[in-house]
């Protein structure tokens, strides 16, 4: 399998933890496509490897691609290994996949586009429109969802329920884009920041390049 890939990005970052926690980095290579290049944006990518134009990219040994994180860690869970990232039983992967949705929605995504609107982003070859208002309403919103998940913290260890999950994953590559924009987590949201700096210590996620001593944040 090849994975397209910018290795601190916090979406990369999402599918790196899970080959982590599978155990599958050894299937893996990995492409480097340079996003502040625009890489991701060029006529050959998007048409052969990804319509959307993002990453990251899984590309199976028959040529599919399969883009979103959420559907590369799926198929990801869909192999053999432990632990199961994506939930066992009905109940548990509705309410996996409920949790990193919001995740998306409230926190990461919301970052996403504070970075493409409310910053310089990408830089101006990439970044070819811009509403800043639009940005800074999303800062705030990420805002409120970092809120929101501190209140889930108060009742249970991990974000959807008593084991670590691609919710977990979701959250944490929230938290890495919020770094790169300098965006901190407020100090009254306690159990959040515990639990990232828990989530920090789990070999999957300390070993990611997001983490490095010369990482942004």
């Amino acid at each position: 399998m090849t994975i397209y890939d910018f290795p601190r990005g916090p979406y990369p970052t999402r599918v790196r933890i899970a080959l982590a926690e599978k155990n599958l980095q050894a299937q893996v290579q990995f492409k480097m496509v340079d996003l502040y290049k625009g890489e991701h944006k060029k006529p050959e990518f998007i048409a052969n490897k990804n319509y959307s134009g993002t990453l990251p990219v899984l590309e199976l040994s028959d040529g599919t691609c399969i883009a979103e994180c959420t559907a590369i860690t799926e198929y990801l869970d869909g192999l053999d290994g432990e632990p199961k990232l994506t939930g066992r039983t009905p109940r548990e992967k509705g309410i996996i996949h409920m949790m990193s949705k919001r995740a998306e929605l409230e926190l990461l995504d919301a970052i996403s586009v504070f970075f493409h609107h409310g910053t310089p982003g990408l830089g101006p070859q990439v970044e070819l429109y811009q509403n800043p208002e639009w940005g800074f309403r999303q800062r705030d919103k990420a805002l409120r969802g970092m809120h929101y998940f501190d209140s889930v913290l108060r009742n249970q260890p991990y974000i959807a329920g008593d084991t670590f999950s691609m919710a977990d994953i979701t959250v944490i590559g929230g938290l890495v884009f919020a770094s790169i924009v300098n965006l901190q987590v407020p100090a009254e949201c306690t159990l959040l920041l515990a639990w990232y700096a828990r989530m920090k210590e789990r070999p999957s996620v300390k070993s990611q390049p997001a983490f490095s001593a010369s990482a942004t944040g």
